[in-house]
């Protein structure tokens, strides 16, 4: 504990920073309103307002919390350090959530800090995830050690107090590393924001984690080697608890970020009380949760999900070649359960989201072409996002190349899932760019999108929301050179924030760039959200939508297997229908006997 003489009537300043990364020309990612809020702010914000309340540093000594997400908030580091310094230096910088891609520009952030002699800590995924795989020392950790930044592995339930007084003492540890004992998530701290910062979310949304911990091996996956593979879970009673919260500030709509909320063992008793705070209290929630592909599998799940207010839902699709699901180890997903499953959904009006991995073993330019056809034709999903196949620090695959010792790319601001990081068997680097690039163009064809809002017509499925959708997946990628994941609404950028590797631009140049950028951005934007609205108009006035259907809207048939390409076009899709009958053949007989 700190020194109570010393420290008398003293703040500290605690500075919870959720870096962004950079672009391709090295300017900090950051824009007037996200798309998507920081779960990992919201949890420490939560964590650390359970320890002001505490007084895990003493009744003498208050914490006054800063929350920074730089996806949607400038980090002005001279007014922190003026902060900081005005309270003699009392406080820790936390540099909080870091993924891979953001680890260059957390180091970064932190060295001014730490040129002033201010504490910093720094934990994320990537720390957990090469200390749970790797040797401690690789993927750059050293840097950590160099700069006097504290590590942090693991989830910080139940551990930041000892942080927090470490570095009231001045006595922060180089590593504090839990990775071997992971917390028990239930009646602790619910993940919250206060609304200032939940107001820099495009849709004024906020996110809580239901459970941790995922079951399945995905080879590319790093949430099983951080989080864990035994699921942790919030009880009804929590969650209800973090709603009322965030309603009493008007706050409704949340993202549940489990990795997947259909192995969550508390679903249904969570649902239930959300249906009782929706149709009951009266709270209009809007919800987004992920799930797999087998969800539909488990009575009442998706049924509930509607009643609940689910109003999104992101299914971990990935591929439909069996080969390459089962080369990444995603044996869980049947292709032969996709068209089910996705008509499920379509019939409660859900719109659906799926994620799609190019870069599998299997995957060639004309293959990946072939393969986006068929999502196109024979599948009922309205919005695909596109991801390459990525050696994440702290996956298996990633382990598996560094134990071999094959070439990765050495700058992990590009290990964002956009950019290709590795060599692959069938593409050079620069035909599976051009194929990634080509994929949004392909899917999002204006002539899918009026099929896609046709089908959206059809089956309930709110047009509105789903335009606005389409207008972010199809645009952001050409307008602005990132991920739909990574945008957000008015791109901001300053001259200060380019990499410090690259050199500066004079003001002179910078901003006339910039002012032009934005401008001929949003000009092209605003055409495309013309042209969306009016054809969603006239399809809607247009009596025959009610009656649209296609090959994806088919229910499924028995003769689908020898029909779709789905399962005649890719290899091992056969293989695959095979096996499930094989799989009915035995266990009938087995029932029969």
């Amino acid at each position: 504990m700190p020194n109570a003489i010393e420290t008398r009537g003293r703040r500290f300043q605690l500075f919870l920073i959720k870096p962004s990364h950079y672009d391709d020309d090295g300017y900090v990612i950051r824009w007037w309103r996200a798309m998507i809020p920081s779960n990992s702010l919201a949890a420490l914000y939560g964590i650390a307002s359970d320890c002001a309340e505490r007084q895990v540093l003493g009744p003498d000594v208050a914490i006054d919390i800063h929350a920074i997400d730089e996806t949607n908030t400038r980090v002005d580091i001279p007014a922190i350090l003026r902060t900081l310094e005005a309270n003699g230096g009392l406080g820790l910088v936390a540099l909080v959530g870091v993924q891979s891609n953001q680890y260059p520009r957390a180091l970064d952030l932190a060295r001014p800090f730490r040129d002033k002699g201010i504490a910093v800590a720094m934990g994320g995924f990537h720390v957990s995830g090469c200390l749970s795989m790797l040797d401690g020392q690789a993927v750059e950790l050293d840097a950590c050690r160099q700069m006097g930044i504290a590590m942090f592995a693991g989830e910080a339930e139940g551990r930041l107090d000892r942080v927090l007084q470490d570095a009231a003492a001045g006595t922060l540890e180089p590593l504090y590393n839990f990775m071997n004992d992971l917390p028990s998530i239930e009646a602790t701290p619910a993940p919250f924001l206060p609304k200032p910062y939940v107001s820099r979310t495009l849709g004024l949304s906020t996110s809580f984690d239901a459970g941790r911990g995922c079951p399945y091996q995905c080879s590319f996956c790093t949430i099983i080697n951080v989080q864990g593979r035994k699921s942790r879970f919030r009880s009804a009673d929590d969650v209800e608890a973090l709603v009322r919260m965030n309603w009493a500030q008007g706050i409704s709509k949340f993202f549940i970020t489990d990795d997947n909320f259909a192995r969550n063992k508390e679903w249904e008793s969570i649902f239930d009380r959300l249906i009782q705070l929706r149709e009951v209290d009266g709270i209009p929630l809007g919800l987004m949760i992920q799930v797999d592909t087998l969800c539909h599998k488990i009575p009442n799940f998706i049924e509930k999900s509607k009643r609940a207010g689910v109003t999104r839902v992101f299914i971990g699709l990935e591929n439909v070649n069996p080969d390459n699901l089962s080369a990444a180890k995603k044996r869980q997903n049947k292709i032969t359960e996709y068209r089910k499953m996705l008509l499920a959904w379509k019939a409660e009006g859900i719109i659906t989201l799926a994620g799609y991995i190019l870069g599998f073993p299997s995957d060639t330019p004309e293959s990946i072409r072939r393969d986006i056809r068929i999502l196109q034709e024979e599948l009922p999903l309205d919005v695909i996002e596109f991801f390459c196949l990525t050696p994440l620090p702290g996956s298996e695959d990633h382990q598996t190349l560094w134990k071999k010792g094959v070439a990765m790319e050495k700058d992990l601001n590009i290990y964002d899932v956009e950019h290709v990081c590795t060599a692959h068997e069938k593409m050079t680097k620069a035909e599976w760019e051009a194929i990634y690039q080509e994929a949004w163009s392909l899917y999002y064809s204006r002539d899918h999108m009026r099929t896609l809002i046709r089908r959206a017509v059809a089956t309930g499925v709110p047009v509105a929301s789903l335009v606005k959708v389409l207008v972010s997946f199809a645009t952001t990628v050409r307008l602005e050179n990132v991920h739909p994941l990574q945008s957000g609404l008015l791109r901001l950028m300053h001259p200060s924030e380019r990499r410090p590797t690259l050199a500066p631009l004079p003001a002179w140049k910078f901003w006339p760039r910039f002012a032009w950028k934005t401008v001929r951005t949003h000009a092209l934007l605003a055409g495309e959200i013309v042209r969306l609205v009016a054809t969603a108009y006239r399809i809607a006035k247009d009596p025959a939508s009610k009656t649209y259907s296609d090959l994806a809207l088919t229910p499924v048939a028995e003769d689908d297997e020898q029909t779709l390409s789905l399962f005649t076009k890719t290899s091992g899709g056969q293989a695959s229908v095979t096996h499930v009958k094989k799989v009915a053949q035995l266990t009938g007989a087995g029932r029969a006997a």
